[in-house]
């Protein structure tokens, strides 16, 4: 078949290709489900999820915190009639369950055979005033969580339907953001929080930041691309190579249902950038041969068989980095290494079917400067390859006091995330949960499931004065700002029967008594507070409360003290316990950081070092190879630990990706070298012919990573930009590493054994 009509059939048939893609592209939506960053298959998660059926979900609250007007406490009847009235209006809405304001709370009383709810509040009624604030800060329960310490703030606690997915999520919000202006609260006196919060900002900077980064690296590569090739096609056709990956990849995702979400939305952009460096290769080689007088046919024949092995090679590497994440069992991060790792070989698909297509029909371009022998590049990397050889004892010496300065900082490095940690510490969204952190209990849920032993009742008396013990210790050493339990019911229903007094919210005196007071418990079990803290046949129970977000690693020492403190001071024959919730399991992720971290990482280096091994049969060179591609990741980890970033789910991604990207560029190099042996047997003038060679894709490529993943310093998310400048600046050392370390490796290594290159 003719080479042009086999290029034309090519294209037809990519085309389709790309048609197809276009359909299942266009079904792709953003996600932020909060409960896709729990550890999947993980026993605790299964034991979570039949937790929220019995209970309900421990993040499907809206908080609305509201200050009063400078200068008044929130008794000011003014204020509290636009509180009662926002309260009505959200109680109004189709996905709210329940609304908890000062406005509606209310201290029960039984007289007789009557029950009445007194209310706290009587703004109507100037006089009470300072009866109703005495009453509301003695009462526990009220304080750090309706009403602040220091009579400053309300918060509204809205409970919402189960998982509020972001449409009716959005539509609460803007309902509300009304309310307050129609109600004249001015900016800066309102802060929201909540799961419905997070979602909508998460989702709408997704798709923000997505365009964003597609559009600064497309004129960064552009203007890369142009510095390079200063030709049109140049930059053009690396585009569309790269442009066709990410529709393909993004096609793919579609097709299997899958959704753009915090750690997808990065495809497009790792794509863009690691997607060029194959056609930079090609073009670069192809490039060369034509200068060196070649055909057209020749020089893309040349090019293909001399690029095709190393660049087979470096896609197989770079998506070995990206597949490694799947060991992950956190579904975000498990398919963003799947798809990235299939979008990678399908790169390397295109650029070895449709760039070669499109430069076969393309007229054959005019060089600027014909030349018959050397490039423009030869001079600068010739005198580079002779400055590195005449300082290699200052080149190993760098190298080694940088590595023991990157050894000693990496175990500064800390696994510790908080629940806001991708939102920068000036953001509004976190600023406005620090406002709950300091003047409210806080934002981070807490739950402990409690189940009563030797066949009692949750509302037994032994286990309810267990029940307490933990609570107080959670109280006065744990940190607990708010908790809620079936004691918290009993005491309010004694308090309830005997006239509402304060003195009266405590526990009963005497299993007589508790038995007294639970026939009158019947009349409270339908109220919805009943429900979430005790299941009806009184067979299980929950300890819920909120707390300051402190980050992982407190929370684990916290949690270990307390697990201590129940194995010594609580009756397991009488209750037992277990340490449940989002919290808990978002905690339990960073357990499972440092050995998926490792454990990619190993299988990653593994396999880099088995395919240089089969490929060169030779141990040392397995050696030359992995040298200058694990210094700058030893680098990184200690730059990390010298800035004082900690490792997290959105940061855990960096080793693996960045070195199965930087090792591309070795691969290039080597295999380039391997084809040179092959003609040239004297081992330094292989090297240095090689050096001349690939030096200037290893250069382009570089730039262009380098300069890609820089692109992901304005994310507004800190785990984003983290991402963008710890890989950056990973492969910005791998480049150096490249053209110092790797050729006086191989030069060492092989100055009298050349022959075990080609073998």
């Amino acid at each position: 078949m003719p080479l042009r009509r086999l290029a034309h059939l090519t294209l037809l048939a990519l085309g389709l290709l790309s048609l197809l893609s276009v359909f299942y592209v266009a079904q792709l939506r953003f996600n932020y489900n909060f409960n896709d960053f729990y550890p999947a298959g993980d026993p605790d998660l299964d034991y979570y999820e039949g937790y929220t059926r019995r209970f309900g979900n421990d993040n499907d609250y809206l908080l609305l915190g509201l200050e009063a007007p400078a200068g008044r406490t929130v008794f000011d009847p003014g204020f509290l009639r636009r509180v009662d009235a926002l309260t009505r209006l959200a109680r109004q809405e189709r996905h709210v369950v329940s609304v908890t304001s000062p406005t509606t709370l209310a201290n029960p009383v039984v007289e007789g055979l009557g029950f009445f709810n007194l209310p706290y509040l009587h703004p109507d009624e100037p006089g009470r005033r300072a009866a109703d604030s005495v009453l509301i800060y003695r009462t526990p329960g009220l304080v750090g969580n309706v009403f602040s310490p220091d009579a400053r703030a309300v918060t509204l606690v809205i409970q919402t339907t189960p998982d509020l997915r972001k449409p009716p999520g959005d539509s609460l919000l803007a309902v509300l953001r009304g309310g307050l202006a129609r109600l004249q609260f001015p900016e800066g006196s309102y802060h929201f929080a909540g799961r419905a919060v997070a979602q909508s900002v998460f989702v709408d900077r997704l798709q923000f930041e997505l365009a964003l980064f597609m559009s600064l690296s497309v004129l960064l590569v552009t203007g890369l691309l142009w510095f390079t090739f200063r030709t049109w096609w140049g930059v053009v056709m690396p585009l569309v190579v790269v442009l066709g990956a990410i529709l393909w990849g993004l096609g793919v995702m579609g097709a299997c249902g899958v959704s753009i979400d915090l750690m997808t939305a990065l495809l497009p952009v790792m794509m863009f950038v690691v997607g060029t460096s194959d056609t930079v290769h090609i073009i670069t080689r192809y490039v060369t041969e034509l200068g060196y007088g070649a055909s057209k046919k020749q020089a893309l024949l040349v090019t293909l068989k001399e690029s095709g092995f190393g660049s087979g090679l470096s896609a197989l590497t770079t998506s070995l980095g990206f597949f490694t994440l799947m060991t992950s069992n956190i579904r975000p991060i498990f398919n963003f290494g799947l798809f990235t790792g299939i979008a990678v070989l399908l790169a390397f698909v295109l650029s070895f079917t449709l760039l070669p297509a499109l430069l076969f029909l393309l007229r054959k371009p005019e060089l600027r400067v014909p030349r018959a022998q050397g490039h423009s590049w030869d001079g600068v990397l010739g005198r580079l390859f002779r400055t590195v050889l005449s300082r290699r004892r200052v080149v190993f010496a760098v190298s080694a006091l940088v590595i023991l300065a990157a050894i000693g900082f990496s175990t500064r490095v800390r696994i510790n995330s908080a629940l806001l940690d991708d939102l920068s510490k000036n953001d509004p969204v976190r600023l406005d949960f620090a406002f709950f952190e300091k003047q409210f209990a806080g934002v981070r849920p807490f739950e402990l499931e409690l189940q009563p032993q030797g066949g009692r009742s949750i509302y037994d008396l032994q286990v309810l004065r267990q029940t307490e013990r933990i609570e107080t210790y959670l109280g006065s050493t744990y940190g607990l700002r708010f908790a809620a339990s079936p004691v918290t019911l009993v005491k309010s229903v004694r308090k309830a029967l005997n006239g509402g007094g304060l003195a009266e919210y405590r526990l009963p005196a005497d299993t007589l008594e508790l038995r007294r007071l639970r026939s009158k418990l019947k009349l409270f079990r339908k109220k919805a507070e009943f429900r979430a803290l005790a299941t009806p046949d009184g067979q299980a129970g929950r300890l819920t409360g909120r707390m300051a977000d402190v980050g992982s690693i407190r929370a684990g020492e916290l949690n270990a003290g307390l697990r201590q403190f129940i194995r010594s001071s609580v009756d397991s024959t009488v209750l037992r316990t277990r340490l449940t919730g989002s919290s808990n399991l978002i905690d339990k992720n960073n357990e499972d950081l440092t050995l998926n971290m490792i454990t990619g990482m190993v299988i990653d280096v593994a396999m880099v070092a088995l395919i240089v091994l089969l490929l060169f049969r030779s141990g040392r060179m397995v050696v030359v190879v992995l040298i200058p591609n694990l210094v700058p990741i030893l680098v990184v980890a200690g730059v990390m630990g010298l800035a004082g970033v900690n490792m997290k789910v959105s940061t855990s991604i960096i080793f693996t990706i960045a070195f199965g990207i930087a090792v591309d560029d070795t691969i290039h190099f080597i295999s380039k070298l391997r084809l040179t042996l092959a003609q040239e047997p004297n081992i330094f003038r292989a090297v240095r012919r090689t050096y001349l060679m690939a030096g200037k894709a290893v250069i382009v490529t570089s730039l262009i990573l380098v300069g890609g993943f820089s692109t992901l310093l304005f994310s507004s998310f800190d785990g984003t930009f983290y991402v963008g400048f710890l890989i950056g600046l990973t492969l910005l050392f791998g480049v150096v590493a490249e053209l110092t370390l790797l050729p006086l490796l191989i030069l060492y290594f092989y100055k009298r054994k050349p022959a075990e290159l080609v073998e």
